[in-house]
């Protein structure tokens, strides 16, 4: 059965920060320190999805959408990142699994979508390798409660972005600035994801995937320096996070000068490399390079011109979809498992947003021109409007509109036109 979904992320949508024994994420922290977030806003109420879950439920079904991917929060079921599991927290993540259950939704979690307990942050978070195994004792306590009904797991969502926008950048919780100094994060979220496999397997789970965010990357021009620097952005946004999953090895990052790999130990990779059932792709925009970049960085965003943009000024680029797809089975070929469009989607404003139809319908029909590959879903990101990290809730991802102040849900065009399109396939 092919995937219909959409997705959604604890801290973005949930809100109740205080309820049900939940321990403070980074992300309570961070959005909290002044100048962080676009005009201070927090994930405080959100989309006060920890109350209105039935009502969002019944969107999904409305939707006529066979999968929903969303995001267990971890310091919702241990506070404080380690010890006994927080049944409460467990408690709510079980009412929600049932509910999709019974209507027929495919639940799909995601173990760690950014919102690290923060007092493993206090500890070093994911520049600390003992969090790699807090992790995988974490995902043994949420199988152990869901795997009778949850068959598809999902372990890190995007550990680039995390470690680039949150230990290297600091645009992100937890508001680190190490720049490339960040490389033990990569290791340490990929070590936690194989060792999160084995537990998840040991639990009965029947598919276990991780979520890379990937792009294609486009040289700005066919000149040595272009290649060169083009070649070191894709080891590092793709294949930093793709090769050790599925090949278990790292690429060539001597681009960069980091020589010491201390922190990899004998056996990590064998770890890292827990064969895998599917590899969720997020697709949003291909990336321009040209060289060298400021820094010391053998690389520089040249920008993608040409192209309309979202809200957000992001470059929209269907064909980018197919275009990843195919490198992916050109670069892996048998090693590719399975592959899942874990998040596609745009920041638009307005109910009427013929826009996001556009870039939806234009996508799924690159999606489906993509050759050799075994793509078994597609997931809409989001359904609700929410808090959209360091934006606040000044981007709007939903299908579904949200009034912050009454938290009204209202379907938009594009609800409408997806529930029409997947009718039009049953």
């Amino acid at each position: 059965m092919f995937l219909w979904g959409t997705a959604t992320a604890s801290y973005q949508i949930e809100g109740a920060v205080h309820e049900g024994g939940r321990g403070p994420s980074i992300w309570d922290t961070f959005s909290h320190e002044p100048g962080r977030v676009r005009d201070g806003h927090t994930g405080d109420v959100a989309c006060d999805h920890y109350h209105r879950w039935p009502e969002d439920v019944a969107l999904i079904s409305g939707a006529g959408l066979n999968a929903y991917r969303f995001s267990v929060a971890w310091p919702r079921v241990q506070p404080s990142g380690r010890g006994p599991a927080n049944q409460a927290g467990l408690d709510f993540y079980d009412r929600l699994v049932d509910a999709l259950c019974d209507i027929g939704v495919v639940p799909v979690p995601t173990l760690f979508h950014w919102d690290l307990p923060q007092a493993l942050e206090d500890e070093g978070g994911w520049m600390n390798r003992d969090t790699a195994a807090y992790f995988a004792d974490y995902a043994a306590l949420v199988a152990e409660r869901l795997a009778d009904r949850v068959g598809t797991w999902i372990t890190l969502n995007e550990p680039f972005v995390h470690m680039t926008f949150g230990y290297g950048l600091g645009v992100h919780a937890p508001g680190r600035t190490l720049f490339l100094d960040a490389l033990p994060v990569a290791h340490h979220q990929l070590l936690g994801h194989g060792l999160a496999v084995r537990a998840l397997r040991a639990a009965g789970a029947r598919t276990v995937l991780i979520t890379n965010n990937c792009t294609p990357v486009w040289p700005a021009s066919d000149s040595p320096e272009d290649l060169a620097a083009a070649a070191a952005y894709d080891a590092l946004h793709n294949r930093l996070f793709n090769d050790p999953v599925l090949l278990g090895t790292y690429p060539d990052m001597s681009a960069y000068g980091l020589e010491d790999w201390g922190f990899v130990r004998d056996g990590d990779l064998e770890t890292i490399a827990q064969p895998l059932d599917g590899l969720g792709v997020n697709y949003y925009n291909p990336t321009r390079i040209a060289g060298p970049g400021a820094g010391g960085l053998p690389f520089h965003d040249a920008g993608v011109t040409g192209y309309p943009t979202t809200a957000f000024g992001w470059p929209v680029v269907p064909d980018g979809l197919r275009e990843l797809l195919e490198s992916l089975k050109a670069t892996y070929g048998t090693a590719l498992p399975p592959v899942y469009v874990t998040e596609n989607g745009c920041s638009y404003d307005g109910i009427d947003d013929q826009e996001r139809i556009t870039y939806l319908n234009g996508h799924i029909e690159a999606m489906r021109r993509a050759r050799g590959v075994d793509v078994r879903g597609y997931f809409v990101w989001s359904l609700l409007d929410n808090f959209e990290w360091a934006e606040g809730y000044h981007q709007r991802f939903g299908l579904v509109h949200v009034d912050f102040e009454t938290q009204e849900r209202t379907p938009k065009a594009s609800y409408h036109w997806l529930k029409g399109m997947l009718g039009q396939l049953s």
